[in-house]
Formats: structure tokens, C-alpha cells, sequence
């Protein structure tokens, strides 16, 4: 046998390090190529890391709530593939190497050489069920028995089994949307650099036939780590715990760092009288109740609607060399909105908005609110965003004064809708009241194109059906 030590891949996401959640094996258990062997926490999503060896598990580098960086080592396998004789120290090469054992050599070689194989092969691999060895020296009972060879030749380790021939798949969300949709990855074309499979790939092969329905899991918490000192040197109290900054929280720390260090914001706000629009939607409830988007689809429509007539809120201011810099412009706009779960503040976005009616964004924001909430949204999903929403109002508060989502150029915020008193042609009155607040860079635009596009919104709310045509 051989130790084979599988270094923590860079999981598709360009991330340098993760958070170790949960061993989904043990020291000493038998497991499958394929095999998830843990679950681990980057900063975009919780994912499952399946092991790319097959034998007995010798060594798990790491403990739950540990951060590992990407090619680190992960967890350390004693194979069963190339064992070698009786007595022999090390395996002697085979004059004719083995095509699956190549085959895999050449997979290590794809992507950045720590590459992941795919959920859903054949073989009933796929599964997270442990198996315990026994705790010995002798080779593990799945090995075949090495063929016998002349005294005076080396042995030779028998052949490889053929499950070491693995799928090219790096990315872990891309192996459980395959998992999740009854793909198996061995039938699946890679498109992407030596035949890499990429999501593409897969959800070209999804759109076949149909796919289940994907399962969601509960996130665990990270642990708080224990108590570093008895006293705080700056205000003479105790500190009862020190928790480390790390995963999803580190990410959300750099991105609000690097938005007040670096974007030269400004800030204007408006109160808006919502009465129409909410009659408006109480209208269209009694006749649908089913199918009645909410506020939020609403304003986002509206908010679609401005962005269309003040395009450079929809930009990105980008840095050159020295005094060189260029606003990026998009073919669309891809709205985010912020979404609070138990694992932090995270920002989904809706690809192409533009082109949605108010129910398809109803139905969108639901769905990805609803895959953030469980951890199952996507990277692509997390960072895509061009224009963030923030209803803070779900808070009870009135208003705010957001960090813009780095690195777009402006979110949009609303408030609490409250009773309020207000003049209506020229009389006092009881109405629907919230406020719009635009926090924007400064760089992309000036005060002008920020008030209009703040108008333009707060008049659709108040007059729905002013907007119509513009939608």
C-alpha cells in the first residue's frame, strides 16, 4: 500500500482558504473514489469535498471549526490500488502502465492539480456512508491479491480499479448539481480546458430530461473559539471570548472595507407617500391571491424602470494605473438584493432583471432567498450584482445610510411603511409612509442624475400607473 495525501483544492471559486465544518468520515474507515469526505465553508457557500482515492483513511488533517488554506493537506488515504508485494518496500513501475492509472494522472494534471472528481458515478460511489476497516497493517480486504512473479523479478502491483478513472470536474457546486439532477458526470462532455467540465456542461445535459427537486441541508454553526485572556489591556474589562473573522464574515469585512476606503460616496433621500401602490396591490390580491407579487417584485420593477433612463447607476467605476480609469458599462442588469441568513448578511442577485416581469421577479427573489437562507446558493449568484436593493424596513427602521456593495456604484434602500400624517392636495392626511434612500459613487455620476433616478422611482410608487409605459 500507499499513503496518498489529497491537498485542499481551490473549489472552482478563487478562494485561498475554507472552514473545515464536519468530518464525514473517520480514521481507520474504507472509502470509494467519489465519496464525500468532508463538509467544508468558503466564503460563498457550504460545500461537500469528496475524496479522489479510494482505501482506508490514515490521516484527517484538520479538526471542525479549523480554517485550511487552499493546497494544504486535507485528509491522507492509504490506497489499495498499488500495494505492493509481500516484503517489497516500494511498488516497481510495470513496463505497460496502466490505462485507468494514467487516465487518473492525467485528471490530477488538469485544472490546478488538486482536481475533484464527480458526484454521481456509476458504482453506487456517491454516498457519505462510513464503513470502518479494521485497525491493522495488512492490506485492506478490497485490494486485489498481487499476482506472483519469477525470484528473480520484482512483484508488480496488480491493476488499478477501474473506478480511479475519474471524471474532470474541479468544481464541487458543479458535482452536486449533477448529483442533485441524476447526472452522471462520466456521460457528460466537458467543454471547458482539457476537457473540463464546467456548469454549462451539466445543465446542458440537465436540460434532457428532467431533474428532482435538490435537498438543502441545515448549516451548522462555526464554534466560538475559548476565552485568549483574562483581561482587556484598553478597557480594564474581562474578555469572555475571542472569535476568529473568518469564512462568509471575513469576505463581508474586506468588501465593506474596501467600499468606505475606496468609493468617494454620497447619499440622498426622499419620503415617499406608498398608499397607491399598496392599495394598488391589495386590489390585485383579492382578485389573485395566488399570484400577487410583493413590494419588493414591485420595486424592483420600478427600480429596473430607472435604471433604464439613469444607465450610469448601473456602471462600474474601475482604477487604471495612476490617474487612468474607465467606466465599465453593462448589457443589463443583474439586481441584487440583500438578504439576511444565519450565516450573515448575504447579497443574491437576479441575472438579466431587466428582462423579468414583476411576477418573474416575485418568483426569483423568493427562490434565491430561499438558496441563500439554506446555503446552497451559487458564487455566480453571491457576486454577480450590478445594482443592489436593501429593504431594510423588514428591521423596523425608517432609513439608512448603506455601504454600497463593493464594487458596484449604488444601492438602493427602503424603509418601514408607517401611518403618517400628510398633506394631500392641500389637505391633511393619514397615509402609507416610507423612505427611499440612494447611496451612490460619486465618480460615476453627479448629484443630478442620482436626484432623477430617486424621483423617477418614488413617483412610480406613488403613481403606479404613471410608469406603465416604461415597463
Amino acid at each position: 500500500m500507499s499513503v496518498r495525501t489529497f491537498l485542499l483544492p481551490d473549489l472552482g471559486e478563487g478562494l485561498t482558504d475554507a472552514e473545515l465544518v464536519n468530518w464525514l468520515v473517520a480514521e481507520g474507515d474504507t472509502i470509494a473514489v467519489d465519496q464525500p469526505v468532508a463538509e467544508v465553508e468558503t466564503a460563498k457557500s457550504l460545500v461537500e469535498v469528496p475524496s479522489p482515492f479510494a482505501g482506508v483513511v490514515e490521516t484527517l488533517h484538520g479538526a471542525a471549526g479549523e480554517s485550511i488554506d487552499v493546497g494544504k493537506p486535507l485528509i491522507s488515504v492509504r490506497t489499495t490500488a498499488d500495494a505492493p508485494a509481500p516484503g517489497e518496500t516500494a511498488p516497481a513501475a510495470p513496463a505497460d502502465p496502466d490505462p485507468a492509472g494514467e487516465a487518473y494522472r492525467q485528471e490530477e494534471r488538469a485544472g490546478s492539480g488538486n482536481v475533484l472528481i464527480g458526484y454521481g458515478t456509476p458504482g453506487g460511489h456517491g454516498t457519505n456512508r462510513r464503513t470502518r476497516a479494521p485497525r491493522r497493517p495488512a492490506p485492506a480486504p478490497a485490494a486485489p491479491a498481487p499476482a506472483s512473479a519469477p525470484a528473480a523479478a520484482a512483484a508488480v502491483a496488480a491493476p488499478a480499479p477501474a473506478t480511479l478513472e475519474a471524471p474532470r470536474c474541479i468544481s464541487p457546486l458543479v458535482r452536486r448539481l449533477a448529483r442533485e439532477s441524476g447526472i452522471a458526470l462520466r456521460s457528460v462532455h466537458g467543454t471547458g480546458r482539457d476537457g473540463l467540465i464546467l456548469r454549462r456542461d451539466v445543465e446542458l445535459a440537465i436540460s434532457g430530461g428532467s431533474a428532482p427537486a435538490p435537498a438543502t441541508a441545515p448549516v451548522p454553526a462555526s464554534p466560538a473559539a475559548p476565552a485568549a485572556g483574562p483581561t482587556d489591556p484598553r478597557s480594564g474589562l474581562a474578555v469572555t471570548s475571542r472569535t476568529p473573522v473568518k469564512g462568509l464574515r471575513r469576505t463581508v469585512a474586506a468588501n465593506l472595507s474596501a467600499s468606505r476606503s475606496e468609493i468617494p460616496e454620497a447619499t440622498v433621500w426622499v419620503d415617499v407617500d406608498a398608499t397607491a401602490l399598496l392599495e394598488l396591490r391589495a386590489d390585485l390580491k383579492r382578485r389573485d391571491p395566488e399570484n400577487t407579487p410583493g413590494l419588493m417584485a414591485f420595486l424592483a420593477r420600478f427600480t429596473l424602470a430607472g435604471l433604464r433612463r439613469f444607465p450610469e447607476l448601473n456602471t462600474r467605476y474601475v482604477a487604471g494605473a495612476g490617474p487612468d480609469a474607465e467606466l465599465v458599462a453593462f448589457d443589463g442588469v443583474n439586481l441584487g438584493f440583500a438578504a439576511q441568513t444565519d450565516r450573515g448578511l448575504m447579497v443574491p442577485s437576479i441575472r438579466h432583471a431587466e428582462k423579468l416581469s414583476a411576477r418573474e421577479l416575485d418568483a426569483e427573489i423568493r427562490r434565491l432567498t430561499a438558496s441563500a437562507r439554506s446555503g446552497a446558493a451559487t458564487p455566480a449568484e453571491l457576486t454577480s450584482g450590478t445594482f443592489t436593493l436593501n429593504n431594510y424596513g423588514v428591521f423596523g427602521v425608517d432609513g439608512s445610510a448603506a455601504i454600497i456593495n463593493y464594487p458596484e456604484s449604488a444601492i438602493l434602500g427602503i424603509g418601514r411603511i408607517i401611518d403618517k400624517p400628510w398633506v394631500v392636495d392641500g389637505q391633511l392626511a393619514v397615509r402609507k409612509m416610507t423612505e427611499l434612500t440612494l447611496v451612490f459613487d460619486h465618480r460615476v455620476c453627479d448629484g443630478g442624475t442620482a436626484g432623477g433616478f430617486l424621483r423617477y422611482v418614488a413617483d412610480a410608487i406613488e403613481n403606479p400607473g404613471s410608469v406603465l409605459a416604461d415597463l
